[in-house]
């Protein structure tokens, strides 16, 4: 029998990691979300098993529901900094080390500091408290992330200054994302429950616009993807795992439709939820050649490609006699395992009629699961 040999090297990673601090990092899509709620409710679940807990920093903006989950919390007093004659307050994080808590909650990770501060950013505060070794629950959205910045100012027309750089996400033992719908979050903001009722109007018609909330939202699931991935990828390879043996693939079917954007970035969510590859496929029938295709279907189909694309999607155009042909194609020979299709009223009707694309794919290709996006408008192609 062979002897089982124990790389002492894995074993020292495994005995570091149990050992150190945690960081767990909140984001979310825009302000509103719900991160420092969550973090205060966290804060209360570990201090009912006994830890010691502070909030370092958190800033409630006023907001009732915020405000109320401090409830008996400690909360260690902000330092108070003369800066050009204007009284101004910062987190203490030599109170706070002094202080010497289990776990800290920090708020606005992206924070800029008053210059003469112990560091020029408050993320540096968290390594510094991480470093004492306390753990600490900060937050953070998702525009502040450095390698998006330039992403989230063409989406949104806002250039934000304060960043976060994205290595700092690497130290995180837990990245979570918290989500809400688009419409949840702008009912918030008519509530009062994000900003001041004098600036909700202007909020709802500049950075809280539908189409900039749903990307952003997009952007926040594929970055706490990515991380997930990463991570798992990591401790796999450490621990000596074999890589996972069915690695999720999704492809999203993309037409010529006006409509297809909806599921684009059903797709595109999905596909960030798993950690995995995805591909926007398209099928090129006869009818819709180059020098066939309609014009306004033309360019419904190369907004849909720049939209596929801007989202993290393999776009791929595949040529077929009929749509359900290329599909089945393209899906056994990637080894797709999650398919979304868009289907309107009508199409729903004609399946009592004849085969659609769809009941052709269950037919042939039986490992993968399908989600059908319902198309709101029954009449477009």
């Amino acid at each position: 029998m062979a002897e089982e040999r124990v790389d002492p090297e894995a074993v020292l990673a495994r005995l570091k990691e149990r050992d150190r601090p945690r960081l767990r990092i909140y984001i979310g899509a825009a302000p509103g979300v719900g991160k420092t709620y969550a973090m205060l409710q966290e804060g209360h679940a570990l201090r009912a098993r006994g830890l010691d807990v502070v909030v370092g920093f958190v800033e409630t903006y006023n907001r009732p529901d915020t405000q109320a989950q401090l409830k008996d919390l400690e909360v260690v007093a902000r330092r108070v900094v003369d800066y050009r004659g204007a009284k101004m307050e910062e987190m203490d994080v030599d109170g706070i080390i002094a202080r010497a808590s289990q776990v800290c909650i920090v708020d606005e990770l992206a924070h800029t500091n008053v210059p003469g501060s112990r560091n020029e950013k408050r993320y540096q505060d968290v390594l510094d408290l991480l470093e004492a070794g306390i753990h600490v629950m900060t937050a953070v959205n998702i525009q502040h992330l450095e390698t998006l910045n330039d992403a989230v100012a063409r989406v949104t027309g806002v250039r934000v200054r304060e960043t976060v750089p994205d290595t700092f996400l690497d130290r995180a033992d837990e990245v979570i994302n918290v989500d809400v719908t688009v419409e949840e979050l702008r009912t918030r903001l008519r509530q009062g429950k994000v900003y001041k009722p004098e600036k909700v109007e202007q909020a709802l018609n500049n950075f809280f616009r539908k189409g900039n909330l749903s990307t952003l939202r997009e952007l926040a699931l594929r970055a706490v993807a990515d991380e997930v991935g990463e991570k798992a990828a990591t401790y796999r390879a450490r621990e000596g795992l074999e890589p996972a043996l069915i690695p999720e693939r999704v492809m999203v079917c993309m037409s010529s439709n006006a409509l297809a954007p909806r599921v684009i970035r059903t797709g595109a969510r999905i596909a960030g939820r798993l950690g995995a590859k995805w591909y926007a496929v398209y099928v090129e029938t006869p009818r819709e050649r180059p020098d066939r295709i309609a014009p306004r279907d033309s360019d419904a189909l190369q907004q849909n490609i720049k939209l596929a694309e801007s989202l993290g999607a393999t776009v791929v155009r595949v040529k077929a006699d009929r749509p359900s042909e290329g599909l089945i194609a393209f899906a056994q020979r990637e080894g797709i395992t999650h398919v979304i299709f868009g289907q309107s009223a009508r199409s729903r009707w004609e399946l009592f009629w004849r085969d659609s694309p769809i009941d052709r794919f269950l037919s042939d290709v039986r490992d993968a699961a399908v989600q059908v996006v319902p198309l709101e408008e029954a009449g477009t192609k």
